[in-house]
């Protein structure tokens, strides 16, 4: 491919991922931002715990409690409602391995229209919690709603923390994903959990705690609904950074589209701000469980994130100039 075709293709990227539903939701984090008082930010034994992190991080004894919330688009749990139970737990799960902690128990709300519409639901739950090993201790219902609507929260407990406010400059951002999986049609969710071991999936969630209490990471977040590119810009803005990520570093199935794959959904996938002289023994712990990373870009002091293709680079988002979602060091976390 030619430097012009190779630009063009970078431009579209750029311009697909900018206005995708993944970013969009997460734009709208900025607007509740604005609306609602937040508790400042504080430094906690070298971190900094803020609103807009995977998990609110609670100094408790020597270590923290970790609390959370999923809810889920209506969509979704309509057409799938078995996998939307399933997710209530892994999402949750994820949530609190990217703070580098442990789960200890979930509940759920789930609004239904009876038991009948409720049961694939709440089977996909308990199935969750079973895979996890995550008890489910109790929740809130409700039969008598025109729809199936469910959210589910998590408490968990971390001895040492991985936060989004803490990449510093001159790290490496290392991509990790299960790429031992398949899309969840017709959505972009990568499946890589259902039908896994379940002693796999808990051992390789292991990875990230012990990340952090190894020292050898402390910033760290959950790829999410906006994909890996939309979450490397949530972890920039949190951590008043920026960087130059290099699509073609990006893990991906050699089967996957790209474009759709860059704004996926991963049942295991985390972002991670690494030092360079720990960079090859957390890569080589990820290798450890068959879980695919790599280096795909450097943090910096610009506040502004540059994506890199076949040798192409073109700005995606300028932090200093525009908030995603509203947590950075220009709102005062």
């Amino acid at each position: 491919m030619n430097a012009r075709h190779g630009s063009a293709a970078l431009a579209q990227i750029v311009e697909a991922l900018r206005n995708s539903r993944g970013i969009a939701h997460k734009r709208d984090i900025d607007a509740v931002m604005q609306a609602l008082p937040m508790a400042a930010a504080i430094r906690h034994q070298g971190h900094t715990l803020a609103v807009g992190d995977d998990c609110a991080a609670i100094p408790d004894g020597d270590g923290y409690l970790l609390f959370a919330i999923e809810g889920f688009i209506n969509e979704f749990v309509e057409q799938q409602p078995w996998f939307a139970g399933y997710c209530g737990v892994m999402v949750n799960v994820s949530d609190i391995y990217a703070m580098g902690g442990r789960p200890l128990a979930v509940v759920d709300a789930l609004w239904s229209r009876g038991d009948e519409a409720a049961r694939p639901i709440l089977e996909g739950l308990a199935e969750g919690a079973r895979v996890y090993g995550v008890p489910l201790v109790g929740g809130h219902s409700n039969g008598r709603n025109d729809r199936e609507q469910l959210s589910v929260a998590i408490m968990g407990r971390a001895k040492r923390l991985l936060t989004s406010f803490d990449a510093r400059s001159g790290e490496h951002l290392v991509a990790a994903i299960d790429l031992r999986g398949r899309f969840q049609e017709p959505y972009a969710y990568w499946n890589a959990s259902t039908g896994a071991p379940a002693e796999r999936l808990r051992a390789d969630l292991e990875v990230l705690p012990g990340l952090a209490e190894a020292g050898l990471v402390r910033a760290a977040k959950d790829i999410s609904m906006a994909g890996v590119i939309g979450t490397a810009l949530m972890l920039l803005e949190c951590s008043g950074k920026g960087a130059v990520i290099d699509l073609d570093a990006v893990p991906r199935p050699p089967e996957a589209d790209f474009l759709r794959w860059l704004g996926a959904f991963p049942s295991y996938g985390f972002l991670l701000s690494v030092a360079g002289e720990d960079l090859q023994e957390v890569l080589s712990r990820f290798a450890a469980r068959d879980i695919a990373a790599a280096a795909i870009g450097r943090i910096d002091d610009s506040r502004q994130l540059d994506l890199c293709m076949q040798g192409q680079r073109l700005p995606f988002w300028n932090l200093a100039e525009e908030a995603l979602i509203g947590c950075g060091p220009r709102r005062g976390a």
